[in-house]
């Protein structure tokens, strides 16, 4: 290292944020904060920051998730890093995106500044682009910088992964029925599916078992309650 000069190059900085989904209501929630400064003051933004020179990139996305957001201990995986040199007025910033998934009983209800807000994605299928969200009036919720396009990535990240792993259990309850596992995945495809085929899938996939219970407390017929095994990695 004798000669290096780490002031000869341009030092971008680098970012984290995150995309915290869950579902509730029969509609997709991402958590977002209304931003109190410039750039983007009165715009709302994922939970993230700035990386420290002395953490991972995970613990980063860990720290400012709970720090922001309240949330610990969930699902979350790298998503994707967005590079455009214009994409934050301050300068050169790099972001490093990940997505959270959560069950909605977890999601902080009474944080300042912090809305649930409802994502509505105009696009099918996993034909990506950005998303829109809005707050529980249905008044839309104007993004700062890219995170309309990092929303709509863990968007399409996520119904892409409901094909091939069960990763649709991390935004349910311990236990829960068949349909509450049914409702997630037709809110996060956008679409519904037929009952009795998915129902069959789910129950032969290995990653069901039933708890022995029933729900309570409903004026309908009490369904069984299931838990999830995992089987494989997420």
């Amino acid at each position: 290292m004798r000669g290096y000069d780490p002031g000869a190059y341009p030092r971008p900085s680098v970012a984290v944020d995150v995309v915290a989904l869950t579902v509730e209501q029969g509609s997709l929630h991402a958590a977002l904060y209304r931003r109190a400064a410039h750039p983007s003051r009165g715009r709302y933004a994922l939970p993230g920051g700035f990386v420290r020179l002395d953490e991972s990139l995970d613990a980063a996305a860990r720290r400012l998730l709970a720090h922001k957001a309240g949330l610990s201990d969930v699902f979350l995986e790298q998503l994707f890093t967005f590079g455009d040199p214009k994409r934050d007025p301050r300068g050169r910033v790099i972001a490093v995106a990940y997505y959270a998934l959560v069950d909605a009983a977890r999601f902080p209800r009474r944080r300042d500044g912090l809305v649930m807000a409802r994502v509505n994605v105009p696009w099918q299928g996993e034909t990506g682009g950005p998303i829109e969200a809005e707050d529980a009036e249905g008044r839309p919720l104007p993004f700062a910088f890219d995170h309309a396009d990092i929303v709509g990535l863990a968007v399409k990240r996520l119904r892409g992964k409901l094909d091939y792993s069960p990763v649709g259990f991390q935004l349910l309850p311990a236990e829960f029925t068949l349909r509450q596992l049914q409702d997630v995945h037709e809110v996060v495809r956008g679409e519904p599916v037929n009952k009795d085929s998915f129902r069959r899938r789910m129950l032969a996939s290995g990653h069901l078992e039933a708890t022995g219970s029933h729900e309570h407390n409903v004026t309908w017929r009490p369904a069984e309650l299931y838990r999830f095994v995992r089987r494989s990695a997420l």
